[in-house]
């Protein structure tokens, strides 16, 4: 019943999504490369301060496992403002 009620409603936006010309001559390059800014950008740098934070509320807690969750966020941080220069490097190795 819910794989039913699933494949309808995935049908029904698919359906709607033909409706809308601009979506529907959309390039998929301009749209990987607008996610992959907003990724690189926005939301990987901010979950990267976010697990900061929490590991810092673990560490002045007392949490016995905090010195554990100060070398993950730092390690976030590498790869969460890092992604960008990662992605670039990547790319011209491909190329």
């Amino acid at each position: 019943m819910k794989h039913q009620k699933f494949l309808v409603l995935a049908g029904l936006m698919v359906f709607s999504m033909m409706l809308v010309p601009d979506l529907a001559h959309a390039s998929l390059e301009s749209s990987l490369i607008g996610i992959k800014s907003k990724l690189t950008g926005v939301i990987l740098p901010l979950l990267s301060v976010i697990g900061i934070a929490i590991a810092a509320i673990s560490f002045f807690t007392g949490n016995p496992n905090a010195k554990q969750h100060i070398i993950y966020a730092v390690l976030g941080c590498m790869f969460g403002f890092g992604a960008q220069a990662i992605v670039d490097f990547i790319a011209q190795t491909v190329r």
